[in-house]
């Protein structure tokens, strides 16, 4: 029975835990890549690679709107992804 009990308890940790990452605003001045092209809308490996190597060669966004300047990143993709984007 307690082993029942634990898994149980397990997947409710589960279920609840994942939206309440995919809900929370991702840093893009501190996000790696993987973490970028898996809660960001439109933005797979390469256009989260290509943030972080803009990042590095320029230093942190100042801004959510100078995710633009990335290549690949249009204004639909940041319209997508303004609520779900912070550069603190």
């Amino acid at each position: 029975m307690t082993a029942i009990l634990r898994g149980a308890l397990l997947a409710l940790v589960c279920a609840f835990s994942s939206p309440v990452l995919a809900d929370s605003p991702v840093n893009i001045n501190e996000a790696d890549a993987q973490m970028l092209s898996t809660q960001l809308t439109g933005v797979g490996d390469a256009r989260a690679a290509a943030i972080v190597e803009y990042r590095d060669a320029h230093g942190p966004f100042e801004s959510v709107e100078d995710l633009t300047a990335v290549s690949g990143i249009g204004q639909s993709t940041l319209e997508a992804n303004r609520d779900r984007v912070v550069v603190d």
